[in-house]
């Protein structure tokens, strides 16, 4: 099972000139291949998304723009990273519960997932969550 020592942070390489930055994900910049690209923007500072783990899917979340906190819980330790760099993705990979707040005006988050969507690989109930562990 996975432990919060699992998720780690990955840079995305990038590009600099006069012109300003450029970001490429490519091969092997994620650790599995991307079946599913979603962004969340425009969430209330006040609001918090994810409350979820997945039993199959391994995602990894970026702030294209301003930041927000990533909490994430193996079911026996929590710790909180702050994403505020649009060059840095944070890898969760499966059976890691996550939640995301602390938005900041402006912020978007860029997720990237392993699997197409499907409800019934989602673990939504925290303390099914920490029986399965």
């Amino acid at each position: 099972m996975n432990t919060i020592h699992s998720v780690k942070l990955i840079d995305i390489p990038k590009v600099h000139d006069e012109r300003g930055f450029l970001a490429v994900i490519e091969k092997d910049t994620i650790p599995f291949s991307i079946k599913r690209v979603y962004y969340l923007y425009d969430v209330p500072t006040e609001s918090s998304r994810g409350g979820h783990a997945h039993k199959e899917q391994e995602s990894v979340i970026i702030a294209l723009s301003g930041s927000f906190e990533v909490v994430i819980d193996d079911g026996k330790t929590k710790k909180r990273i702050m994403l505020n760099k649009p060059n840095q993705g944070l890898y969760i990979p499966t059976h890691i519960w996550r939640e995301i707040d602390n938005f900041s005006s402006g912020s978007v988050c860029l997720v990237l997932a392993s699997t197409e969507y499907n409800e019934g690989e989602y673990i939504r109930d925290y303390e099914v969550f920490k029986s399965q562990i």
